[in-house]
């Protein structure tokens, strides 16, 4: 069973250290993503429609919004995961221009051999994690040397972003989908139906998909899993609301579907993952 062995959540994001024996929902997230490898089997990760290895010398990088998935190979051992979600502003304070980081195209490849430094500090920082979960200050800084590390070995963004056009061009989307968009944002558990939502846009089911993916990059479905998956982490590691009222606040009338769909997209169930979560708060 995969779970979390240790989660950071700060003004970087989240880091999160996962062991993994279960495979991973194709999902997405909406902000860069990068997967390195601590221990255990080398495996693989599905992005868009090809294959990233993950192994001690190889990491996954996935843009923002690049829909992913990981197939564990039941035959093989588990696998810890160094998972980073890393947010925009926060990368702003290294160099201003990284607040584009959430591009279609920050990283021009979806997967790159490591060089030695960020092997260091990709063990360095899963190490501290798990010896000193209430360093969270430690952690920021340990994650800020690695993502330096891994934006220099990765991207061409030293200079102006080439992804300016890209961003624009994301930011004219028709006026249909942006008022999807604000539907999905502003109540997730309250959005089920993507005919229904279709029609209350004034779209056919058809171009809805097919306007919906080319202008966000992926189908409603996802973009709503998104946003379910995003409250819910919110909800569980801020709050302590029970996991059945989460559940039905996204909605899952059913306790159950909702830890699936939660261990499904973040790699953990509910539980340990706020256990997890809150070990720093308790030492």
């Amino acid at each position: 069973m995969s779970d979390a062995l240790r989660i950071a959540r700060g003004p970087f994001g989240r880091v999160a250290l996962l062991d993994m024996d279960r495979p991973l929902v194709r999902h997405a997230h909406p902000h860069c993503h990068v997967l390195l490898k601590v221990e255990g089997a080398d495996t693989q990760f599905q992005v868009r429609d090809g294959t990233a290895p993950l192994t001690d010398e190889n990491a996954v990088l996935i843009n923002a919004w690049e829909p992913h998935a990981y197939h564990h190979d039941p035959a093989q051992p588990k696998t810890v995961i160094l998972a980073l979600y890393i947010e925009p502003h926060w990368l702003a304070h290294f160099r201003a221009n990284w607040m584009a980081s959430n591009a279609p195209d920050f990283f021009d490849r979806n997967a790159g051999a490591i060089t030695p430094e960020i092997r260091r500090k990709t063990d360095l920082l899963a190490a501290t994690m798990v010896y000193a979960p209430e360093e969270t200050g430690t952690h920021e800084e340990l994650l800020g040397q690695l993502m330096i590390a891994v934006i220099e070995r990765f991207t061409a963004w030293r200079g102006l972003p080439h992804s300016v056009r890209s961003l624009a061009g994301r930011m004219t989307m028709d006026h249909r989908i942006r008022k999807a968009v604000r539907r999905i944002q502003s109540a997730p558990g309250e959005v089920d139906d993507m005919t229904a939502l279709a029609r209350e846009v004034g779209l056919s089911r058809a171009h809805f998909f097919r306007l919906f993916e080319t202008s966000i990059g992926v189908s409603p479905r996802v973009y709503l899993n998104v946003q379910r998956i995003e409250r819910a982490v919110e909800q569980v590691v801020e709050s302590d609301a029970t996991f059945a009222s989460i559940g039905e606040s996204l909605g899952f009338s059913v306790p159950a579907h909702f830890s699936r769909f939660f261990h499904d997209h973040a790699g953990s169930s509910p539980s340990a993952f706020r256990k997890v979560t809150h070990l720093a708060a308790r030492i």
